[in-house]
């Protein structure tokens, strides 16, 4: 493949809810560019995207992959991104790279939750889009419902470019409103097409689309608008640049059409991106800071220094770590020294790679606005960026959502604890949007993830690649200790045995802090009853039960303990002596001012279907969820609530199931509360068994 300039590269993400034929439509773009000579399926696990075994064996799209080919003097990088909600940190990786985003639609069903989980990442990255609408082969395919609810969920912007002549199980040809023509689709996988005339019964409707499409693009440029309403027409060079204006500042959304697996649509979609879709110059400048933190705009200029941002980073058995790359300014060769500026280490470039998906091709070097994967970089990882060490700049890491998964994990076998731990790391490296952390206060090694599924996929490279095994466990629940009442208690610590003695009393009282309120200690004593020397001992003491409980074994929060009387021997009293005489004081008064446990109290909302409102809440309600709102969005109930973390942890599973993957919800630790009688003494004797 030849070197591109930025001006001929376009950098296109495929996304939508899952199963909608993403990956069917990449490889129905790569066949019809000729990278490959057989038309892959997912049935059948020979598709270039989903290349990774265990994406073979479930069916699904789990990473992003990045596939490279020629479209009329075009280089077209193309980004196959997961339609699952576990996996919506490859798309974050991935769309932040793009400079067009290609929505996929279900011609039978239309806007979908996933949908819109996607169009809310394009919003935040403030990515241009257009949308296809698949599956019109499908039995009970409707175009102009798909087309409507597009339009209801996104507005005055969404505009059909293409609509079908023929829906449902015989489709093979749709009307192109540029064209003015039907384009009829071979049958033999091909992509290719024939240019009609257009057919008397669809010229009305053909019209009054293409008047509306006019308009729009026209309403895209000033200059183009005036020569419109002067003519009412408008010439080819009119069209591409009003196009090419109201694509870039988001005002008009394309909509195409057609069926992937049969390689319908796929052509023109490629010759509409090729003359219209946004460049990498159209999209810059770029936002990122310099080594003082000031914002600084990067222009895409091939003869600029260079930077680029490393958005994923890929371990494949056999060849080691790939670090995916868009460079943003400037050009790089193999053999070119850079800076990390993330890490503040220098990299030496070693060789330069296209991919289609596991197929790797060396290239000499890459150009502003274009993608490629390097080799073995020692230190660079997701999230990097890279620059020339004349001008030190960082792009904005990635931001990923909060994990809604957590599940603990301990060796199968003994020994095996630093090889899980730097596995974990290296893979938490790779995918970010998993997390690992050890609890020290519940004494877990915690992974948090975006779903069940997210985790499982984990643990299983973790079995692959690094050849340890997890036991996995529920994992434990941080509740708190605290006290609802005052108490008052002594106690003296005395102990002889031959020589030095240790001797200590003390006189404690306690009483309760406002939630938040953490935990207090004052020294009342007066008459020197216990010297100020040994008044922090006692408060050492005391605090190393609000470590370990006094109830159930959990953190102590939100008391005030106060000294005020005591006594101590001349020559027995000492630091240790004042520390168990605290510590055992605290502990008898917990236990007569009426401790209770408190428990963490999430915020929830769910972006459900209207028609699955009442099963969401009612399963919400099984884990002692409290509604606190709802309100609509589009074709989409949001429900906000409140629930016990101890309630949530199959919540992720449990959604999917009972809405048909058609829901998402996130979650956000709110305050804690006291949990009720019941659960308490549940709590409390499992803790005590599990203590024996």
């Amino acid at each position: 493949m030849k070197e591109y300039g930025p001006n001929d590269i376009r950098n296109i993400g495929l996304v939508s809810h899952q199963s909608i034929g993403k990956t069917t439509l990449s490889e129905a773009m790569l066949y019809s560019a000729g990278v490959t000579n057989r038309f892959g399926t997912i049935e059948d696990g020979t598709t270039i995207s989903d290349y990774r075994s265990d994406e073979i064996n479930r069916k699904i799209s789990i990473g992003a992959s990045l596939m490279q080919f020629e479209w009329q003097q075009c280089k077209i990088n193309l980004l196959d991104l997961p339609g699952y909600a576990d996996f919506a940190g490859e798309v974050r990786c991935g769309l932040r790279v793009t400079d067009l985003a290609v929505v996929l639609i279900n011609g039978v069903n239309g806007v979908e939750v996933g949908t819109d989980a996607a169009m809310e990442i394009l919003d935040e990255l403030n990515i241009p889009r257009m949308f296809f609408i698949n599956l019109l082969d499908r039995e009970h395919a409707k175009y102009d419902e798909a087309l409507e609810s597009i339009k209801e969920a996104y507005g005055n912007n969404v505009i059909a470019f293409q609509f079908p002549t023929n829906e449902g199980e015989g489709f093979n040809a749709v009307i192109d409103l540029l064209r003015m023509k039907k384009l009829t689709f071979s049958a033999d996988n091909s992509g290719k097409f024939t240019e009609e005339d257009m057919p008397a019964e669809f010229a009305d409707r053909a019209e009054e689309l293409r008047m509306e499409l006019i308009e729009k693009i026209a309403e895209c440029d000033d200059e183009i608008m005036e020569k419109y309403l002067e003519t009412m027409e408008l010439s080819d060079a009119d069209l591409i640049k009003g196009l090419q204006a109201g694509m870039v500042d988001q005002s008009i959304y394309p909509v195409f059409c057609g069926a992937a697996s049969k390689n319908f649509g796929a052509r023109p979609l490629l010759d509409f991106i090729a003359q219209y879709g946004p460049t990498p110059v159209a999209r810059s400048p770029y936002t990122a800071t310099n080594d003082a933190g000031e914002e600084i705009q990067i222009e895409c200029d091939e003869n600029a220094e260079f930077s680029a941002f490393v958005f994923k980073t890929i371990a494949e058995m056999h060849v080691g770590e790939l670090s995916l790359i868009r460079v943003y300014s400037g050009a790089l060769k193999s053999g070119d020294e850079v800076v990390n500026t993330t890490r503040k280490a220098n990299e030496k470039i070693g060789q330069i790679y296209a991919l289609n998906g596991k197929t790797r091709n060396e290239v000499g070097g890459l150009k502003a606005g274009d993608i490629g994967a390097l080799v073995k970089l020692k230190n660079t990882h997701s999230g990097d960026t890279l620059a020339d060490k004349k001008r030190i700049v960082h792009f904005p890491p990635i931001k990923f959502a909060e994990p809604v998964v957590q599940i603990a994990v301990e060796p199968k076998s003994k020994g095996d604890e630093e090889k899980i731990s730097n596995g974990l790391n290296t893979l938490h490296e790779i995918d970010p949007s998993f997390t690992v952390t050890i609890d020290p206060e519940l004494k877990q090694t915690v992974v948090s993830g975006q779903g069940e599924l997210h985790l499982t996929i984990i643990l299983q490279r973790l079995k692959e690649r690094y050849g340890v095994e997890v036991v996995q466990k529920k994992p434990k629940i941080p509740y708190r200790e605290t006290i609802t009442a005052k108490a008052d208690e002594k106690y003296r610590h005395k102990k002889q045995s031959g020589g030095a003695g240790q001797f200590a009393e003390v006189w404690m009282r306690i009483e309760p802090l406002p939630r938040g309120g953490g935990f207090e200690f004052e020294s009342k004593v007066v008459g020197g009853a216990i010297s100020n020397v040994f008044i922090p001992s006692i408060e050492k003491g005391v605090k190393q039960v609000l470590e370990e409980g006094a109830v159930a074994g959990y953190k102590i929060v939100d008391v005030k303990a106060i000294v005020y009387d005591g006594k101590e021997h001349p020559v027995d009293s000492k630091d240790i002596a004042f520390q168990i005489a605290g510590r055992q004081v605290f502990k008898l008064a917990m236990q007569k001012a009426k401790p209770i446990l408190l428990e963490p109290i999430y915020n929830i909302e769910v972006k459900t279907p209207e028609e699955n409102m009442g099963d969401v809440m009612g399963d919400l309600s099984t884990r002692r969820g409290k509604i606190a709102g709802m309100e609509a969005q589009g074709r989409f109930q949001i429900i906000k609530a409140q629930a016990p973390l101890a309630e949530l942890h199959d919540y992720a599973t449990k959604l999917r199931s009972i809405t048909g993957g058609r829901a998402s919800h996130t979650r956000s630790f709110s305050h804690y509360e006291p949990v009720p009688k019941d659960v308490e003494a549940k709590v409390i004797a499992e803790s005590k068994a599990e203590e024996e």
